[in-house]
C-alpha cells in the first residue's frame, strides 16, 4: 500500500478504482475508521459501491499498517483532521463524499466545517458532534496501562457487538485489529474526542448529511444524534436496530445500502 508521511508519523492508504472504463465514476468516497479499527472494516460496504465510485481508505495513525505515535506527541482533533486532508491530497481526490465512523465521523465533520468546498456530502456512522458524553478515558487508561491493547480490545468487543452479531472468524479478525493498536493513540484519541464540541458551527453546514446510528450504543445515545440532525438543515438520521458501536462492521450491508441510496438521491438517480 502507498505510505504518506505526516508530522510525527506516516499513514498507509489505498485508492481503489474498479469503475468500468466505459462508465465514468460518479465520484470518490473517502472512508475514515474510528479508534481500534482499521481500513479493513469497510470491506463489507464495497460490493454495493465499488462499480460506481472510486474508493479511498486509510489506517489512521497508530492503527493497522500506519506508524505508531511519536514519543511526546499530543493528539488533537485538528491534527487528526490534517491527516485526513493529507490523504485526500496524496490520493489526488478532488471534491469527495466523506464517510466516517466513531471518532472518524467527528474528524470528518471537523474537516467539512473547515473546508466545505472539498466535499460533496458527509455521512457519519456512530459518531458525534460533541464528545462530553463519552467519559471512558479513565477506564481505558486502566485497561491499557501495560502498554498492550489486548485487555482493552476484549472489553470493547462487548461494547461494539451484541452476542452472536458476528461469526467467529469476523469476531477474531476485529479483536486482532484492536489488539494491535497503539495504546497511546487510543488514549490520546479518546481525550481529543471527549474535548470536542462542534455544535457552534453545525448551522453553517450546507451539504447533504446522512447520519447512521445504532439503537444501543454504550457511548453515544440516540437523542444526541437527534440533536445533531436537528442542527443541520436537511440532515437525515437512520437508527438501525439490534446494533451497538460496531455498527459499520456488524451491519455493513445495511449501511452500504443506505449510503448508496443517499448518494443516488444527491445525484438525481
Amino acid at each position: 500500500m502507498p505510505r504518506l508521511s505526516v508530522p510525527d508519523g506516516a499513514l498507509d492508504y489505498e485508492m481503489i478504482d474498479l469503475t468500468p472504463p466505459w462508465s465514468p465514476p460518479r465520484g470518490t468516497i473517502v472512508f475514515h475508521h474510528g479508534l481500534g479499527s482499521t481500513r479493513g472494516i469497510w470491506a463489507g460496504w464495497l460490493p454495493a459501491l465499488i462499480s460506481g465510485y472510486r474508493i479511498v481508505t486509510f489506517d489512521m495513525r497508530g492503527h493497522g499498517a500506519s506508524v505508531r505515535l511519536g514519543a511526546g506527541t499530543t493528539l488533537t482533533l485538528d491534527m487528526l483532521t490534517d491527516d485526513l486532508f493529507a490523504v485526500l491530497g496524496a490520493a489526488g481526490a478532488g471534491r469527495v463524499h466523506l464517510v466516517g465512523e466513531s471518532i472518524g465521523g467527528t474528524i470528518a465533520l471537523n474537516a467539512v466545517l473547515r473546508v466545505p468546498d472539498r466535499f460533496a456530502s458527509l455521512t457519519v456512522s456512530n459518531g458525534a458532534h460533541v464528545g462530553a458524553t463519552i467519559q471512558s478515558v479513565q477506564n481505558w487508561r486502566g485497561l491499557l496501562a501495560g502498554g498492550d491493547a489486548t485487555d482493552w480490545s476484549l472489553h470493547m468487543m462487548g461494547q461494539r457487538f451484541h452476542p452472536g452479531a458476528l461469526g467467529q472468524e469476523a469476531w477474531d479478525w476485529y479483536h486482532a485489529q484492536q489488539s494491535a493498536c497503539d495504546p497511546a493513540v487510543l488514549i490520546g484519541g479518546m481525550v481529543a474526542l471527549v474535548g470536542a464540541d462542534l455544535r457552534p458551527r453545525l448551522g453553517t453546514l450546507a451539504l447533504p448529511v446522512l447520519l447512521m446510528h445504532p439503537d444501543n450504543s454504550p457511548f453515544i445515545p440516540v437523542p444526541l444524534m437527534a440533536d445533531f440532525r436537528d442542527r443541520v438543515a436537511g440532515a437525515r438520521l437512520h437508527v438501525i436496530g439490534h446494533s451497538r458501536h460496531g455498527l459499520p462492521f456488524s451491519h455493513a450491508e445495511d449501511c452500504a445500502a443506505l449510503l448508496s441510496k443517499f448518494l443516488a438521491k444527491i445525484e438525481g438517480g
